[in-house]
């Protein structure tokens, strides 16, 4: 499991650093997302908060991006996200579970994350990973996951 430790909020808002290994036997669920208040991510990230009480039995979810504490602070606070967020800005942790890709967009190709979601288990191997996700009926797939 990453021992890279970043900025994020905790579950309550609260800043501070965390590192993956700290979740050592606990199941986790860490999913990436591009960016802080836009429809697809702000989509997911409320999927998760409503279904949190039908995930944490199983594990802890952490939503991680680029985007700075600030941004992760206002959008958790907007939406009243109740999971941990990270904020990856230098995109190692991106870089580690290679979801840091080329991406384009109207014939402009630039970096950016690609929307992953990976299930670790207890002793820090990722059991289950989604790559390219769509966001509509994502976090049910991942409970149905979780659950069976």
């Amino acid at each position: 499991m990453s021992v890279i430790k970043l900025a994020g909020l905790d579950a309550k808002g609260n800043e501070k650093e965390f590192s993956l290994s700290e979740f050592k036997g606990k199941r986790v669920v860490l999913y990436f997302y591009p960016k802080d208040n836009t429809s697809g991510c702000t989509q997911e990230a409320c999927d998760f908060r409503d279904n949190i009480n039908r995930i944490t039995n199983y594990a802890e979810v952490i939503g991680v991006s680029p985007d700075s504490i600030k941004s992760h602070k206002s959008f958790k606070d907007k939406q009243d996200l109740n999971f941990i967020l990270l904020s990856d800005s230098e995109h190692k942790l991106a870089e580690e579970f290679e979801v840091w890709k080329e991406k384009s967009m109207y014939g402009r190709k630039y970096m950016g994350i690609e929307r992953s979601t990976f299930v670790i288990d207890k002793d820090g191997k990722i059991e289950k990973e989604w790559r390219k996700v769509k966001v509509k009926g994502h976090v049910d797939e991942v409970i149905e996951y979780l659950t069976k």
